[in-house]
């Protein structure tokens, strides 16, 4: 792993140090209906929980576009969201902000972020691929929702949901984090 992310998703002066991620091969449903495996990283401290959250998805048979390092990406959070990946740790800033996004501590993951939008205060996304998803009424496959599959996948092991975030914060549809930021 460390020659993998070195320079790409990780770099010095990064929050986070190599000793303190983990690389995890996680299984999930693709949307063809067919088990893969994919992989990610994720901080230490967040193993536990992401493996009980996939494990719920995995249960439900919860659908996952793609699950890949967002390395693939030469870590370009938006090559990546446009390959409806699922990713977690990328050394980066907060979408419009100065400070570290908790991907960055690898304590956050993207789950299929082309059906679960970022969406601005008003109303917008950047990715055109998305922008069907902006209409929250109809549940698609993919789709994060309350009560749905992957939103009480990631509550059960106390993670919070970019999609309860309020105006005038974005909403963040894809983004789950321990922190819930």
């Amino acid at each position: 792993m460390r020659k993998r992310v070195r320079g790409l998703s990780w770099r010095p002066g990064c929050p986070v140090g190599l000793d303190d991620l983990r690389l995890l091969r996680i299984g999930y449903w693709g949307f063809d209906g067919r088990a893969r495996v994919g992989r990610m990283i994720v901080a230490a401290s967040a193993v536990r929980a992401i493996r009980g959250a996939f494990a719920r998805l995995f249960a439900a048979r919860f659908p996952i576009r793609r699950m890949r390092l967002v390395d693939d990406y030469a870590a370009s959070d938006s090559a990546s969201i446009a390959a409806d990946n699922t990713s977690a740790f990328n050394c980066r800033l907060a979408t419009g902000s100065s400070r570290f996004s908790e991907h960055a501590y690898g304590r956050a993951v993207d789950i299929d972020p082309i059906e679960n939008p970022y969406v601005y205060p008003n109303g917008t996304t950047v990715h055109a691929a998305s922008r069907p998803y902006l209409d929250r009424s109809r549940h698609r496959p993919g789709m994060a929702f309350a009560g749905g599959a992957l939103v009480r996948a990631f509550a059960a092991v106390g993670w919070g949901w970019g999609g309860d975030w309020r105006p005038p914060s974005a909403t963040d549809y894809q983004h789950f984090s321990s922190t819930g930021r």
